[in-house]
């Protein structure tokens, strides 16, 4: 993934990243951008992300941690790629639990339940193996993910949701903490409700047979772009069941076995 030797011209890049940057600042969607770098091609796709994390960086915005995205079999499939994909978490992409997140806030929202890891340990050297990236981990807690594309009706490949940020809207962290000494990601079962009905059920294994596993991927792939995963941060590992849309006046709740309840609504 290192963004050296682009088979994709600059001018494409750039391109590409000012489509997304203008749905983000106007909140219109806009056309896929994969007929300017490709449908998956993994090198130009971070190459936009990277070029569009850059810009929010010097605005001002705080990097906060990490959303690992694709971890299911059955999206794999579906976007013609054998891989996971990353985007960077903001700090104005965070959710109070029980807070409402304004309708216009992320566009087309999509919720989906998680386990998300905060690390108490820079994830810098060595071998980041499960043994190593599981201890450098704080504490798990059940999250949920607000999915949000910058692409008109969702009509993404694996180009389009990497460049736009691995489709990345918002998040919101229960307020439970607690160690992997006290808690098994892999046997954790979700349930996530919309106004009261089940909508998504899953539990830990569906994200690549276990959310650790998820992130050792993300520190080592971290760590080879040259940002890697430092003790603070936030990471979502990926959803544990179906995503749903939502739309204003929704109100989402998941339960995470081990690790409690977290809810946000739509205004």
């Amino acid at each position: 993934m290192a963004q050296t030797h682009l088979t994709v011209p600059e001018d494409s890049i750039a391109a590409a990243a000012a489509r997304l940057r203008e749905a983000a600042a106007t909140g219109v969607p806009t056309i896929p951008v994969r007929d300017l770098i490709g449908r998956d091609d993994v090198q130009a796709a971070y190459a936009v992300q990277t070029r569009l994390t850059a810009e929010r960086i010097k605005a001002g915005a705080t990097v906060v941690g990490r959303k690992i995205g694709l971890t299911s079999t059955a999206v794999q499939q579906q976007l013609g790629v054998a891989q996971p994909d990353f985007g960077v978490l903001f700090d104005d992409m965070a959710y109070s639990d029980g807070s409402a997140v304004p309708a216009e806030a992320i566009l087309q929202p999509r919720v989906e339940a998680e386990i998300a890891f905060v690390l108490k340990d820079d994830l810098t050297e060595g071998l980041l193996d499960h043994a190593q990236v599981s201890g450098a981990v704080g504490h798990a807690v059940a999250a949920l993910e607000i999915c949000g594309s910058r692409v008109a009706d969702w009509d993404i490949s694996f180009g389009d949701t990497v460049a736009d940020n691995a489709s990345a809207g918002g998040y919101v962290l229960g307020a439970r903490q607690v160690p992997l000494t006290d808690f098994d990601p892999v046997t954790a079962e979700m349930t996530m409700m919309i106004d009261g009905e089940t909508v998504s059920t899953g539990n830990g294994a569906a994200c690549l047979g276990d959310p650790v596993t998820a992130l050792v991927w993300l520190a080592r792939q971290a760590r080879e772009l040259g940002s890697p995963l430092r003790a603070g941060q936030v990471v979502l590992s990926g959803a544990l069941g179906p995503m749903r849309p939502v739309t204003p006046g929704n109100a989402v709740q998941a339960t995470v076995t081990g690790l409690g309840t977290v809810s946000v609504t739509f205004s």
